[in-house]
């Protein structure tokens, strides 16, 4: 691109430089007319050769088509001088096109450089070799010396040091991370060296995921974009067919009426009009404004998939949120345990066996509750019971881990519990054996996501949990969440967020925020589906339509202020571009405007329009 721009930039310094020497030196009139035609040909052969081009592939409507028919016709009529600058104009545009495209496109380069192509690998205690990232394996050991990328996502098992996460997530304060912590490929290291337990493959990183989704979202076009492609089309041959109009009519008109016709004025009018046709300041504006929207949010830790997704977001007007893991920290705290016809040391063994090979965050933190030796020996026959816990046979006990439905689902009589918190039932063959308290944390920046995204009138927020109602009524209350539904399956959450879609209002897009594998579902049907990409699934992820790297709540309300940012610019470009050219259009029918000014006021519009865009390269 940079040495296609070089040779444009001579071409304009060869017609300036022969315009010089031509006019100094008095040429011949035939001559120089001669010499101005070779200089047009030098300085247009790339726009003449993909004109040809156009028409062998029949694509006879394109900027390239207009430009040569327009310029070529100027020749005609002894214009030589206008035809070359047209030329010069259409170049200039091309390089200033090139420019914006290579700007846009230095978010993706620089993802590129978040991704490391070596690691240090331990191949025992005393010895580490360098290999590439890309060889790594789950349960390999590295080492990330100081100032280092890391090169692959995992868990710190030795050190601690300030993690500099701005890469991924646009975070300008460093984390202290330690033992015990994940870390994600593409964060960089601070002054202290860190082993790592490699937890993905190098193709499933984080960075190298980031990169991809990046480099996709562009291949979706937007609503706008898909506006700009057929207008395009409708557009210009239009106006192509007005210009043959200002051509043959007035020429027929005058030669019936007065015995004579000046074709040659109403030609050259005919052809100013063809120039002005070219929607080059919405061709290249419009996906300009989507790329740099989207180059600047993944650079805030905001991945959206695709441009048409910017323009959903902007129109978001139904959020429903996921509680645990999304709205609550998913770290759970045990507050309380009723022990019945058993010892507490004894029911404590045999839940945090029952939840050993569970991922619940419930389950871990049972597991770190017992905080002893687990033998997996004694553990059979383990099922997990969507929506309400786990079964398992311990010691050859049958026993049930859960909420209030899976015992009543087994017909096991308890008594229900009236407590703040999550409820975890126990039974061991088919006897009620006490229960486990344990409450969740509200995360902090939930607070500041719901109270934004009410500012700026996303006022229909609702929060689906599986937990029950009193838990739920207390953590809508704490949030100011109007309205929430309790004791939630994944199909129920499905059924939620199908029926908001079917009921809303045109226009107005339905949202749903979540973080594991029972949100599948939801974030797939759903208008945009947010996935938290730090703590939540890989299905979760691959699932959404927009990530939230670091799952920082309150880039939610950004994303959406942005998003509409991005749609204003956009179509202040659009009106703006086709408000100028139907004026210049009237006025080269009357003869007011010329090829250059038609062309300069195209590449000045195209200039206006490109600048506005570059606001898109900054979120206030």
């Amino acid at each position: 691109m940079e040495k296609e721009n070089q040779i444009k930039i001579l071409k304009i310094v060869f017609f300036v430089i022969s315009f010089l020497i031509v006019n100094f030196f008095n040429v011949d009139e035939e001559l120089k007319n001669a010499i101005y035609i070779f200089i047009y040909f030098i300085v247009g052969f790339d726009v003449l050769k993909k004109a040809f081009l156009s028409i062998k592939n029949k694509n006879l409507f394109d900027e390239t088509f207009l430009m040569s028919i327009a310029t070529i016709g100027a020749i005609l009529l002894g214009e030589y001088i206008e035809a070359i600058i047209v030329m010069i104009f259409f170049q200039i545009g091309d390089i200033f096109e090139d420019y914006s495209s290579d700007y846009s496109e230095e978010s993706i380069k620089k993802s590129a450089e978040i991704i490391p192509n070596n690691a240090n690998l331990f191949i025992n205690k005393n010895e580490i070799k360098n290999v590439k990232a890309s060889e790594l394996k789950i349960g390999d050991i590295i080492v990330v010396k100081p100032y280092e990328i890391i090169p692959i996502d995992g868990e710190i098992i030795e050190g601690n040091s300030l993690i500099d996460t701005k890469a991924l997530t646009g975070e300008s304060i460093p984390k202290n991370l330690g033992i015990g912590e994940k870390v994600l490929s593409g964060m960089v290291n601070g002054n202290n060296n860190i082993i790592i337990k490699v937890e993905k493959e190098f193709n499933n990183s984080t960075s190298n995921k980031i990169l991809e989704l990046i480099k996709n979202a562009t291949l979706k076009k937007s609503m706008p974009e898909k506006f700009i492609n057929k207008f395009s089309k409708i557009y210009t041959p239009i106006v192509c067919l007005i210009s043959l109009s200002v051509f043959f009519i007035p020429s027929i008109i005058s030669y019936i009426i007065f015995g004579y016709s000046n074709y040659k004025l109403w030609l050259y009018r005919a052809l100013t009009l063809l120039i002005i046709s070219c929607p080059c300041a919405l061709v290249i504006s419009v996906p300009l404004g989507f790329f740099l929207s989207i180059g600047t949010l993944s650079k805030e830790g905001v991945i959206v998939k695709g441009s048409n997704f910017i323009d959903l977001i902007s129109k978001i007007k139904y959020i429903f949120f996921d509680k645990t893991g999304t709205l609550t920290k998913g770290v759970f705290e045990i507050t309380k345990i009723e022990n019945v016809g058993i010892k507490k040391d004894k029911l404590i063994e045999i839940v945090a066996h029952a939840e050993y090979y569970s991922n619940h965050p419930i389950s871990k933190s049972i597991l770190e509750l017992y905080n002893n030796k687990l033998d997996i020996k004694k553990i059979d026959n383990f099922k997990i019971i969507e929506g309400m816990g786990v079964s398992a046979l311990v010691e050859s006990k049958k026993v049930l881990v859960g909420n209030k439905n899976l015992l009543r689902q087994n017909n096991i009589k308890f008594e229900e519990v009236k407590s703040t918190g999550t409820i975890s039932y126990v039974s061991i063959n088919d006897v009620y054996s006490g229960y486990v308290l344990i409450s969740d944390v509200i995360k902090d920046n939930s607070y500041k996501c719901i109270s934004e995204l009410k500012k700026i009138h996303v006022d229909n927020i609702k929060m689906l949990t599986g937990d029950n109602e009193n838990i739920a009524k207390n953590i809508a209350s704490d949030l100011n969440i109007d309205e929430y539904y309790s004791n939630l399956l994944p199909n129920d959450k499905f059924e939620i967020i199908e029926k908001a879609l079917k009921t809303k209002k045109d226009k107005e897009y339905v949202c749903f925020v979540g973080d594991g594998i029972n949100d599948i579902a939801s974030i797939k049907i759903s208008d945009v589906g947010i996935a938290m990409g730090g703590i939540g699934s890989d299905a979760a992820v691959d699932a959404s339509d927009v990530i939230l790297v670091d799952d920082n709540l309150i880039k939610i309300p950004m994303a959406i202020k942005f998003a509409r940012k991005t749609l204003k610019i956009i179509y202040e470009n659009i009106i703006f571009s086709i408000l100028v050219k139907v004026l210049v259009m009237f006025l080269s029918m009357f003869g007011i405007s010329n090829m250059w000014f038609a062309v300069f006021s195209d590449v000045g519009v195209m200039f206006i329009c490109v600048l506005n865009c570059f606001r898109l390269t900054k979120i206030d």
